[in-house]
């Protein structure tokens, strides 16, 4: 990914949850993704110095630091790949209803077999 995109996995996590708000707490980021706060700071330090984000204080609370996509990151946003759930999600969604029912017969077969229960 890092190749295609020039963002790492991991920011472009932080990017995308950046980006799906209008202004948020770098805590509620790490929250969300459950990361570590340092992580978080280390990972927006370097997606504000490629000019994808940009730090401000909250209007409401002066001591909160809001993170904000700017139009180059939300341009960016814009050319990152599906992450794999929704691309599922979304091929699922286009199946018809016969390929979704075999598919989850199948998923349940599967299931069955590596359950630890079926393991003599």
């Amino acid at each position: 990914m890092t190749a295609a995109t020039g963002l790492s996995p991991s920011q472009a996590l932080v990017l995308r949850q950046i980006g799906a708000h209008n202004g948020i707490t770098p805590g509620s980021v790490a929250t969300t993704l459950r990361f570590g706060q340092a992580t978080i700071t280390n990972i927006v330090d370097k997606l504000v110095d490629a000019g994808f984000v940009t730090r401000t204080r909250s209007d409401n609370d002066k001591r909160q630091i809001l993170v904000k996509a700017t139009p180059e990151g939300v341009s960016r946003l814009a050319d990152l790949p599906l992450p794999l759930q929704a691309h599922f999600t979304r091929g699922f969604g286009e199946m018809a209803r016969w390929e979704q029912a075999m598919m989850l017969a199948m998923l349940e077969k599967l299931g069955d077999l590596i359950s630890v229960d079926n393991q003599a």
